[in-house]
């Protein structure tokens, strides 16, 4: 009885995280697919500064760190001091604010489905640049994912998808979610330097050093200047409030979908908080084609279905990584 009750209570909070990052984050996508596209007021005047987005959402998730750290952060132990994200939040800056801009050339599906090509400049990194040597399986799950992307960005697209983009431009638009992937990349490895050089850094730590330098750097790049866009992006919500509401919401998702990724991590473990956001992807393909009017192609499914192929295959090979570990320390 006192296990069935321990493996109800862990599925459970397993729904409870599945739920809890898949509203959250498939309401965020079509927020943001919403402001991107929409055209807002009397005027059927479009929301231009999209980069204006990633500062509300620093501002916010900068504000909500801080408290939970207030709450619950108060733990002992030397911390990473707040001046060393600086650079980390430089690329978390710059990565971010071009996978949005991608949404003006592209449909939110391809923008969706080129950022789940994580691996590939990855591994292209450590191969070229740090000479790490891949496995088979590994090269494989990059060739599907690649071919997927590929054959999706040559697909015809439909009319009614190109006539919702403000200047839809594919090579334009799949360039800025490489370089995107590329920054986010460099963004990991210095999180994971800090990481190691400050063990007792939690999650909430992190998440206010990072906030605290990208909502500097962003306040800089959209109010820098006297003609900076950032004073219009908050003149055009003035004047459409629902605008600025669809924004608010945007970024309170944003900031509640990285609590349960980081609940998800501490109780289950990474492996299993990519499954979930892996699949959170595939299903916002779904309901951006069903909802907001993104019709798919067969030959665009079959590329979907591809891409999330080599993803789960991915998922499969670093579970197995583990035991393999295990198996080669017996031996010694």
């Amino acid at each position: 009885m006192v296990f069935h009750g321990v493996g109800l209570r862990r599925a459970l909070e397993l729904a409870f995280c599945i739920a809890g990052i898949w509203s959250a984050y498939i309401y965020q996508g079509v927020l943001q697919e919403t402001v991107s596209t929409k055209r807002f007021g009397l005027e059927k005047e479009r929301f231009e500064h999209l980069a204006f987005l990633n500062l509300a959402q620093s501002a916010v998730c900068l504000q909500w760190s801080f408290v939970m750290i207030k709450l619950w952060g108060k733990g002992k132990g030397v911390r990473a001091p707040w001046w060393s994200y600086w650079s980390a939040g430089i690329t978390n800056t710059i990565g971010p604010a071009m996978g949005i801009e991608a949404l003006k050339y592209i449909s939110y599906p391809a923008q969706v489905l080129a950022k789940s090509s994580k691996m590939i400049p990855v591994m292209l990194m450590g191969s070229l640049v740090y000479g790490i040597r891949y496995t088979f399986q590994e090269y494989l799950c990059s060739l599907l994912v690649a071919g997927g992307v590929s054959i999706f960005a040559l697909a015809k697209t439909s009319s009614k998808t190109i006539n919702k983009l403000a200047n839809p431009n594919a090579p334009l638009g799949y360039g800025l979610c490489f370089l995107n992937l590329v920054f986010d990349g460099f963004t990991n490895a210095t999180q994971d330097s800090i990481s190691a050089r400050y063990p007792k850094t939690n999650a909430w730590d992190m998440m206010l050093g990072m906030n605290l330098w990208g909502t500097v750097y962003n306040t800089v790049f959209m109010f820098g200047w006297p003609e900076a866009s950032g004073y219009e992006a908050v003149q055009f919500c003035k004047h459409n409030p629902e605008a600025a509401w669809d924004i608010l919401y945007y970024c309170l998702c944003g900031a509640i979908g990285q609590n349960f990724i980081f609940f998800t991590i501490s109780r289950f473990g990474s492996l299993t908080n990519t499954t979930i956001t892996t699949t959170r992807k595939f299903v916002s393909i779904v309901v951006s084609s069903v909802l907001s009017g993104n019709p798919l192609s067969r030959k665009q499914w079959g590329s979907v279905a591809m891409v999330f192929t080599g993803l789960s295959f991915q998922i499969y090979l670093k579970k197995k990584r583990p035991k393999r570990m295990k198996k080669k320390k017996k031996n010694v």
